[in-house]
């Protein structure tokens, strides 16, 4: 774990507007963003895993490594975890090329630790839609903020035909965390 704080904390020196926190999630938070995941979720990808803190809660609430899809930009964090995690798929790459990487319709649930709120509005846009466009029916996706507000600007959920739902806070993290859910407003 000393080596994931380090790994952390020179990503973030070299690149702070795109890490966007400034400690590594807890595994707490970790915890809460996997609760009901399980070895019949099915296939699940992650947005931004960094260091892995919630690749590790994904997988011990027991979605099989073989369902677990991870898209990472930065290449140390990429290397990182691709000798973490055996048996995960891991893709440096940006989030908004998910549907590369995994077919339309087919993901049970997104798990993102994207800094949503600090990205350009066309930036999110296109990030949600590859989100939306690898999730089933019924899939969702799961998103933490910081602040009181949900992950992600109103104006961006009603253009795309989306709605958040409040879910767990969580105080153990620095700083504490609130989990939203995210699916399409026609599901819900």
């Amino acid at each position: 774990m000393a080596h994931d704080f380090i790994l952390f904390a020179r990503e973030f020196l070299a690149t702070p507007f795109q890490v966007a926190a400034v400690s590594p999630s807890s595994r707490y938070l970790a915890r809460a963003m996997a609760a009901g995941f399980g070895a019949q979720t099915g296939p699940v990808v992650e947005f931004g895993p960094g260091t892995g803190q919630l690749t590790r809660g994904i997988l011990a609430a027991g979605v099989p490594p073989q369902d677990l899809t991870l898209i990472e930009m930065s290449a140390d964090f990429a290397r990182h975890l691709a000798s973490e995690f055996a048996g995960v798929t891991v893709h440096r790459a940006g989030a908004q090329e998910a549907p590369s990487f995994a077919p339309a319709g087919s993901v049970a649930a997104v798990v993102s630790g994207l800094p949503l709120l600090s990205m350009p509005d066309p930036v999110v846009e296109a990030i949600l839609t590859a989100a939306f466009t690898v999730l089933r029916k019924g899939g969702e996706m799961r998103q933490f903020t910081y602040g009181s507000k949900p992950p992600i600007a109103p104006r961006i959920m009603e253009k795309l035909g989306l709605f958040a739902m409040k879910s767990s806070k969580v105080w153990l993290n620095v700083p504490p965390a609130r989990v939203y859910i995210i699916k399409r407003a026609s599901e819900i």
